[in-house]
């Protein structure tokens, strides 16, 4: 397993991270999150290899993380940027459409984007990410920049290799009950 440090991911993905952190969490008893695997149906199999090596994906899928954080309904989707600018296209409608649904349903909705080049990892609230998908759909810009976000939602990462977003969650819920 990699470990954040100064210098970025480094022998690991954002999601190798996010499913242990995930683990920490469950250990520790403050979060139940899961995996929400992306249904395909494999088209052509490597059997020497044991490789899927052709497939197409059965129906759309949500969002890559659901669960309960301590009794509250989370889910989230985690994202990675290779430029200071988030194209908007990196996130589906439907995937949009499940998040406001969550909410609606009192659950916390959020994306987790590593900005890759610069090493940084955000925590959107499902809110902003509203804001800046209403104004793509409006006429407006198709992306955000880094300079647009919220400076607090920078995650403070430590040399762990866990990524410490129920902090960022317990802020999100701080603002909510304002």
């Amino acid at each position: 397993m990699g470990t954040w440090n100064s210098r970025g991911l480094r022998g690991s993905t954002l999601e190798d991270l996010i499913n242990h952190t995930n683990e920490w969490y469950r250990e520790k008893g403050l979060a139940l999150i899961q995996k929400i695997p992306t249904p395909i149906t494999p088209v052509r199999i490597d059997k020497e290899k044991r490789h899927i090596t052709l497939a197409y994906f059965d129906k759309i899928s949500t969002v890559d993380y659901i669960g309960a954080v301590q009794g509250i309904p989370v889910c989230f989707d985690a994202k990675e940027c290779a430029s200071i600018t988030f194209p908007l296209q990196n996130i589906h409608e439907h995937q949009v459409e499940f998040m406001r649904q969550f909410e609606q349903q009192e659950g916390i909705s959020f994306l987790l984007i590593y900005y890759t080049e610069e090493q940084k990892l955000y925590y959107m609230r499902f809110e902003e990410l509203e804001y800046f998908w209403n104004r793509g759909k409006n006429g407006g810009r198709k992306s955000f920049r880094m300079e647009e976000l919220n400076p607090d939602f920078f995650l403070q990462l430590n040399r762990l290799s866990r990524i410490p977003y129920l902090d960022y969650l317990q802020k999100d819920l701080d603002i909510r009950d304002t």
